[in-house]
């Protein structure tokens, strides 16, 4: 298990972008668990929506996408490399999610070829679906 300090020793994401609270799995380049416990507080719910608080499936894709590059952040060729997004395919938000879920995001990782990977992703809130999809991410070097 992976607390948010350690989390940040991976990935260079901090408040608030930073999606991932906890990781709960890690089996280096083959798939990845985390949470995102979604709280009130999170400045996007100032303008998402007033009076109707609902998390951007944006956002949730974002968070999918962290769990995915920690992964592929522990396999030895890719230590100190940036995960960027290139993109996503089929993904469908099921249900709402509000202030108080929490998130369990989940990442498989179906294919890495010259530091770009594909991943099957996963956001669910107790056992129901809420977002699923593919997507695609280039570890490229930080400078």
């Amino acid at each position: 298990m992976m607390t948010t300090t350690e989390i940040q020793e991976v990935i260079p994401h901090r408040y608030p972008f930073l999606m991932v609270d906890k990781i709960l799995e890690v089996e280096p380049g083959v798939r990845a668990v985390g949470i995102k416990n979604v709280t009130i507080n999170e400045p996007y719910f100032q303008g998402h929506f007033k009076g109707y608080p609902v998390m951007p499936g944006v956002l949730i894709i974002e968070a999918l996408a962290q769990t995915a590059v920690i992964s592929v952040a522990f396999m030895d060729q890719y230590k100190c490399k940036l995960g960027l997004f290139a993109s996503v395919d089929n993904y469908k938000i099921k249900k709402q999610v509000i202030p108080g879920d929490c998130l369990r995001l989940e990442a498989e990782i179906l294919s890495i070829r010259m530091g770009i990977v594909k991943a099957k992703v996963v956001a669910k809130v107790e056992d129901d679906i809420v977002a699923e999809g593919t997507i695609r991410f280039a570890m490229v070097d930080r400078d």
